[in-house]
């Protein structure tokens, strides 16, 4: 019997623990989720689970990149910028390791794949890593970007059709309460804050929560998500800009659209569980995303606005427009928002759970 007849046939618990169906009653993710696996690959294989990084236990106590910038957070700070990357190493690799193991199971369904993505998961579950409350904003920051990540990898094993948690009930218990964990620290991490510190990084927060509370059936964490999602929309001017950005100086711009991903995926989920947040604030999303678009080819309304020539070297990454595809879902593109989106796919992103193309248009050429 093959992987995927052994996982077509589970235990009736399993059945009412993951199968697409039961998950109906409770929060769900957009459709693209349920997709099953590509293409099941057999015969021998090459792949070796790499290494599993330590779990990260410690104080998140990280130098910020900007370290030494003024209040704008906007100069870059090479030195401060390795020791953070060098301090965050272990992070880093299991978002992105998780996010390319489940991306491969899901497309060629080889069950190493799987295990792999399991112990690492399972590896950090249990050592209930990111959870120090001894932080500093970089290391809160560092907590709810893993956290996004993780579980909207994890959404693709959670709700595929192909089932592929059925015969791991007691691994997906361990790190879904882990991940549980980790949104109720998030939420504490990042309420009650005054508006003028309300910025991309509450965005992001709002994101992880959002993810969280699909994979794990947590209402009020949907709830709470949504609460921010609200917050930030109202944040949006009549213009298209975000206050809090603007003051990014040169890099305003490039933070209009690093805010973008998170606000679309929250809109996205929202939607398919019945709370339509688009009319919030006279249809804020759109209005900064269309902003962004227009800002991406001439810059200058940015200048205009804060003084300052834009960096535009993100602008310039076809992966940092991954909101494209859910902010698409939502509003009805033009042909040339549409034509830009197709130039730049697929769009992969870890930190929103892989391959969003996959997800919201997998009806589009998939570019090798």
């Amino acid at each position: 019997m093959n992987r995927l007849n052994k996982i077509a046939a589970p235990t009736l618990l399993a059945l009412a623990l993951f199968g697409p169906a039961a998950q109906a009653a409770g929060l769900v993710p957009p459709q693209g989720y349920y997709a099953g696996i590509e293409k099941l690959k057999s015969g021998p294989s090459d792949y070796k689970c790499e290494a599993i990084p330590k779990p990260y236990t410690g104080k998140l106590q990280f130098r910020s990149k900007y370290e030494g910038s003024d209040k704008a957070r906007a100069t870059l700070n090479k030195d401060s910028e390795k020791a953070f990357r060098e301090s965050t190493a272990s992070i880093t690799t299991l978002e992105r390791g998780v996010s390319k193991q489940v991306m491969q199971y899901m497309r060629d369904g080889r069950p190493q794949q799987l295990d792999c993505a399991l112990a690492w998961l399972g590896s950090w579950a249990r050592a209930d890593a990111l959870m120090s409350t001894d932080y500093n904003h970089t290391g809160k920051s560092m907590r709810k970007w893993a956290l996004g990540s993780l579980s909207a990898s994890w959404l693709h094993l959670k709700f595929s059709n192909s089932m592929p948690l059925a015969a791991h009930q007691q691994e997906a218990e361990q790190i879904e309460k882990w991940f549980a964990r980790l949104a109720d620290q998030v939420v504490k991490d990042w309420s009650d804050l005054p508006l003028e510190k309300i910025n991309n990084h509450s965005y992001w927060a709002a994101w992880s929560v959002m993810a969280t509370a699909v994979a794990t059936d947590r209402r009020d964490l949907f709830d709470w998500s949504v609460k921010e999602y609200r917050v930030a929309a109202n944040q949006v001017d009549a213009q298209g800009f975000l206050p809090n950005e603007l003051k990014r100086k040169q890099r305003a711009l490039a933070y209009h659209n690093y805010a973008l991903p998170p606000l679309a995926m929250i809109a996205s989920f929202a939607q398919v569980n019945g709370v339509d947040v688009r009319p919030e604030n006279n249809g804020a999303l759109k209005r900064l995303g269309e902003r962004v678009l227009s800002g991406s080819k001439d810059p200058s309304p940015f200048k205009a606005k804060n003084g300052e020539k834009q960096d535009m070297d993100d602008l310039k990454i076809d992966s940092k427009y991954a909101w494209l595809e859910p902010w698409c879902s939502l509003y009805r593109c033009s042909a040339d928002e549409l034509e830009r989106k197709r130039d730049m796919q697929p769009f992969k992103s870890f930190r929103l759970g892989g391959d969003l193309t996959r997800v919201y248009d997998p009806q589009a050429e998939q570019k090798k």
